[in-house]
């Protein structure tokens, strides 16, 4: 059985397994859950709006 690599989540910078990698980001199935699970409205949309455009700078970096 393989191991899943371990990867540091954008969003909660916690070390987790279970996740997405964009570009050279990784995000974590419970962010990733949350994120598309949150209002529009909600203040915290804008920080995972803000946190996702990371991705962008460092692509373009």
């Amino acid at each position: 059985m393989e191991s899943e690599q371990q990867a540091l989540c954008m969003i909660c910078k916690d070390v987790k397994e279970d996740g997405i990698h964009i570009c050279t980001s990784f995000l974590c199935t419970d962010c990733e859950s949350e994120l598309v699970q949150t209002d529009v409205l909600d203040d915290k949309y804008a920080f995972f709006i803000s946190q996702m455009r990371q991705i962008m700078l460092k692509k373009n970096a």
